[in-house]
């Protein structure tokens, strides 16, 4: 989870978040080479005491500036395509998971077993306790696999939601008649924070999204006493 140090992305808990992290790297290392690049030579043309009162026009060197820029782009929008697909893939999921957003709390329903949903509200502050976190803890929490691959549908009964959790490298759209989907797989144990990120009303930061992640077994354990 995000920390009040934490300046960039949170720690990759999905292979997806590991993919976003590396591109969020490889393209920051660009920028800065063009930032420092652009420094440089403005700093020079401050100091310097060249001129030359006949320079018209430079056709090589216009040509290499206008290709340059392209070539770097080019660098940038293949491993952003890459990223986009790979998000998009629907990897025969073991467990579909639906969420439905409302002003404001989150419902979830497991769609591979009967009768198995619950309402998910923050837990006020007067109700904390000592180990909770203050507006991101929930009175139950999304219980998932470890190691498996999860499909998420998501959809709202009132306004435009947005179900999110930073680590696992998912934000999708939760609309008004409208089911949206997407995959995760979770990697490591433990438990995963996420928020609305949709401006949705006057609580919208109240609606706090936490996911447990355990082994299978446990889970299969989880699964039966719900049902039974």
């Amino acid at each position: 989870m995000a920390t009040w140090a934490n300046l960039g992305l949170q720690d990759s808990s999905s292979p997806l978040m590991e993919q976003l992290n590396f591109f969020h790297d490889h393209t920051l290392l660009i920028l800065i080479m063009i930032t420092v690049l652009i420094a440089y030579i403005m700093f020079m043309l401050f100091f310097n005491k060249f001129t030359n009162r006949y320079l018209l026009h430079g056709q090589t060197i216009e040509i290499i500036w206008t290709i340059l820029p392209a070539v770097i782009l080019m660098f940038i929008a293949f491993p952003s395509l890459r990223l986009l697909y790979l998000m998009d893939e629907i990897n025969s999921p073991l467990i579909t998971l639906k969420a439905i957003g409302h002003q404001w709390y989150w419902s979830y329903e497991y769609s591979n077993f009967l009768n198995l949903e619950f309402d998910s509200y923050m837990i006020p502050t007067n109700e904390l306790d000592m180990n909770s976190f203050r507006l991101l803890d929930v009175d139950n929490r999304i219980i998932l696999p470890l190691n498996n691959q999860i499909r998420i549908l998501v959809t709202a009964t009132d306004v435009i939601h947005s179900w999110t959790i930073p680590s696992l490298g998912v934000k999708i759209d939760a609309t008004p008649g409208r089911l949206n989907q997407t995959n995760f797989l979770i990697n490591q144990p433990g438990l995963f924070f996420g928020q609305c990120s949709e401006i949705c009303g006057a609580n919208h930061s109240f609606m706090p999204i936490v996911i447990e992640s355990i082994p299978m077994n446990f889970f299969i354990k989880w699964i039966s006493s719900q049902i039974n």
